[in-house]
């Protein structure tokens, strides 16, 4: 049986949406629909979190076991609370060489997901939009740099959430948060990542 760890904050959990709805249920979901033999996914993950407590609950938990493979999606709370892009590569780095211990020291099989960009949606009305983005860029952009330097995978999800954020239907009723339509688009994108990654063993 393939093992799952889901590392990160709101966007992992899936703030206010059923628990199977989130991208990390979703995701097993549709792996065990191409026969893949998957537990449910351990999720580490609060609303919140900045990239220093997604570490501290690491430690708290003191994982032992290692998994088939571990998503990792952090950060927006780093840029939404004002942190320095410095401050946000040091701690990504080591978040992400723990990922890597958890996948059995397998690079490959560690996930990241791009930051969602929140000053697209409803809830960032009255703010400077367009600062915000560039922000988001600027942390996706040493998100990936840093995710193919230690030869994981990068999984792109910003855009949709920027073309999503005034549809109806794409978002939850926080005006903030994806829906479980959203988080289904990533799924379908991660679950097939996973799949060709698992087969390819």
């Amino acid at each position: 049986m393939y093992s799952y760890l889901a590392l990160g904050d709101s966007y992992t959990i899936g703030e206010q949406v059923p628990i199977h709805d989130n991208f990390p249920n979703q995701t097993v979901q549709l792996l065990r629909k191409q026969q893949f033999d998957v537990a449910d996914p351990v999720i580490i993950a609060t609303t919140g979190w900045t990239t220093d407590e997604l570490a501290a609950a690491i430690r708290e938990h003191n994982i032992h076991e290692s998994f088939s493979f571990v998503t990792l999606l952090i950060g927006v709370n780093n840029q939404y609370r004002g942190r320095s892009l410095e401050n946000y590569r040091l701690e990504f780095v080591q978040l992400l060489d723990q990922a890597i211990v958890f996948a059995k020291g397998i690079a490959k099989n560690v996930f990241v997901l791009s930051i969602p960009d929140w000053g697209a949606t409803p809830f960032a009305e009255g703010r400077d939009r367009e600062t915000v983005g560039k922000e988001i860029d600027g942390y996706n952009a040493a998100c990936k740099e840093i995710t193919r330097d230690h030869k994981c995978q990068y999984l792109e999800i910003t855009q949709s959430t920027r073309e999503h954020a005034m549809i109806p239907g794409f978002l939850a009723g926080d005006g903030l948060h994806p829906s479980a339509k959203e988080y289904e688009i990533w799924a379908e994108r991660l679950a097939g990542l996973v799949a060709a990654t698992l087969k390819d063993k």
